[in-house]
């Protein structure tokens, strides 16, 4: 659908889709009506100019993910950035959060079986 970078879901209903205000009001607005066992996913857009907007990830966003209680952090593998990686694996390991790269194609296979 070429929306927002970052969507927040829990048993497969979406609680939010990033818009205008970011990423951090979507993850925060999401785990508000989602609390525990909330999935973050941050993905680049079918359209996305890489040279403007690049994904991004880092203790902040896990922060609010943790903050959130959310339980996992889903990232698209190969065009998400990730700030300061082992800090970042080290604090979802303590805090017990899923940090999970998905490829491009699961993702696309995900979309098509969601429209069967």
């Amino acid at each position: 659908m070429d929306i927002g970078q970052t969507i927040v879901v829990r048993r497969q209903t979406v609680l939010a889709v990033e818009a205008l205000e970011g990423t951090d009001a979507a993850i925060e607005r999401g785990c508000q009506y989602g609390g525990r066992g909330t999935v973050v996913v941050k993905v680049s857009r079918p359209q996305q100019d890489m040279r403007f907007d690049v994904p991004t990830v880092g203790p902040h966003t896990l922060h609010l993910v943790i903050a959130g209680r959310a339980t996992v952090l889903a990232v698209e593998a190969g065009t998400t950035l990730m700030l300061r990686l082992p800090e970042l694996v080290a604090l979802a390991d303590v805090r017990r959060v899923a940090l999970v790269g998905v490829s491009a194609a699961a993702l696309q296979t995900a979309d098509a079986v969601g429209r069967v």
